[in-house]
């Protein structure tokens, strides 16, 4: 596959820059989204120089974006739908991991609105905008450590306000949230139009990448003891990439791929009824229209 458009979230910096960078070198028009407005539009014209010669693809195009504001999300979808330009590939790299609870102004903890909400948000505003095409893939950024999700299956959390009266864990609270998403992605997966495809992506243990340095917490003090074993950015996004353009379409929909491959998640990641429990939990919550099986 050689996708056209491809929009990245969290594009400003990190793994979300780095994916720009290759998929722009290969042809593709990149469309960043950040949240600060100067970082985003600096990343942008970085990538300029990039495309191949003679490629005619579009220069990078931009858009500013709070993803823990569900307003935002919604916002950020008609504007690129507005764009009246197909998204080929859309790529929810956007992540965030806080050292202690605090809740956003739609009342769920900070972690879960970027982690789970905002990617669950932006696809399926983008599918009621038909903004996606008719082939499209949906990259959701996952993490190995949902192996230390913390979720109740038999009544799960969706918007992780239960950590204000328990613990906090960052790596627990970090790892819950990639935990959800894991899960809705498997569940969309059943409920995606022909054609479409929709991947969880372990990057691995990157080296100098935004999330730990702009964590705090536990997450930032430990990471230089994990660098020795970390991997580079550029290996980082090789799983993203190739479920971006791989052709066909890497199978299954739905699944949960590092090394470029299809891996086994947690036990929980893999219970279907927990999965259609935290989909429809979660489309209620954002007031949502869920896809219909």
């Amino acid at each position: 596959m050689s996708p056209k458009t491809v929009v990245i979230t969290g594009g400003a910096g990190g793994l979300g820059l780095v994916t720009a960078r290759h998929l722009v070198r290969a042809g593709a028009e990149v469309i960043l989204v950040g949240r600060d407005a100067a970082r985003t539009a600096a990343a942008a014209d970085g990538l300029r120089a990039l495309a191949p010669e003679g490629s005619g693809a579009t220069p990078p195009r931009q858009h500013v974006a709070d993803l823990s504001e569900w307003s935002q999300v919604r916002d950020l979808a008609a504007k690129l739908a507005a764009d009246a330009v197909g998204i080929d590939v859309l790529v929810n790299n956007a992540g965030a991991a806080f050292p202690r609870y605090g809740q956003t102004a739609d009342g769920v903890e900070r972690t879960y609105a970027v982690n789970h909400h905002a990617p669950f948000l932006l696809t399926h505003a983008l599918l009621a905008e038909g903004a996606l095409t008719a082939g499209a893939r949906i990259v959701n950024l996952s993490s190995f450590v949902e192996k230390r999700g913390r979720l109740d299956a038999s009544d799960p959390d969706v918007s992780g306000t239960s950590w204000r009266d328990r613990f906090y864990s960052q790596i627990h609270v970090y790892s819950t949230s990639k935990l959800l998403s894991l899960l809705a992605t498997r569940e969309l997966a059943r409920r995606l139009p022909d054609g479409m495809h929709v991947y969880s992506a372990d990057p691995g243990m990157v080296k100098d990448t935004g999330i730990n340095s702009s964590a705090g917490g536990l997450m930032r003090l430990t990471a230089p003891l994990f660098r020795p074993f970390s991997i580079t950015p550029d290996e980082g996004v090789r799983t993203v990439l190739h479920l971006a353009t791989a052709s066909p379409a890497p199978r299954p929909s739905g699944g949960f791929f590092t090394k470029a491959r299809p891996a086994t998640p947690s036990r929980l990641a893999q219970d279907p009824a927990l999965a259609r429990a935290v989909y429809e939990r979660t489309a209620s919550l954002l007031g949502v229209q869920g896809l219909s099986t």
